[in-house]
């Protein structure tokens, strides 16, 4: 079980953060292209699991697998969209987005006056916390293949 990598967008499609932890394989492109990709897929995800949900969908798109990654999503109501990718022995990442973005955004970057939350997040206390919570989940570990 391991945490590959985290990303943080804010509405607008911006990569606010950015961190791996147990990424193998590199895409072999630059990190803003990769960015650029990786919104543009959650765009069209998010835009085709409402068009075509049979049911009105409270949540809408969560999480979604390949033979090799699972990518969980949560989106804040103020349209912060946190991904987290992680092998497929994880089944449901929601509660952890949701704590990320609750005791650790909102606590040190949202009330704190020394951050803007719609620049790059660079507080070194909210990525050293934020590093810690992943490496203290149930599911991270720093050998996994």
């Amino acid at each position: 079980m391991t945490v590959h990598n985290l990303y943080i967008f804010d509405r607008d499609g911006n990569c606010l953060y950015y961190h791996e932890w147990n990424r193998k394989k590199q895409a072999g492109i630059s990190k803003e292209e990769e960015f650029k990709l990786m919104y543009g897929m959650l765009f069209s995800i998010r835009s085709f699991v409402s068009k075509m949900s049979p049911l009105d969908m409270k949540d809408g798109f969560l999480s979604f697998q390949t033979s090799k990654y699972r990518l969980h999503y949560y989106e804040t109501p103020s349209g912060l969209k946190f991904v987290l990718n992680t092998d497929l022995s994880v089944a449901n990442a929601r509660e952890t987005l949701n704590s990320i973005y609750t005791n650790l955004y909102v606590e040190l970057i949202v009330k704190n006056p020394m951050c803007s939350p719609s620049q790059t997040l660079d507080s070194e206390l909210f990525i050293s916390r934020l590093d810690a919570f992943i490496r203290a989940l149930p599911y991270y570990s720093p050998r996994a293949a």
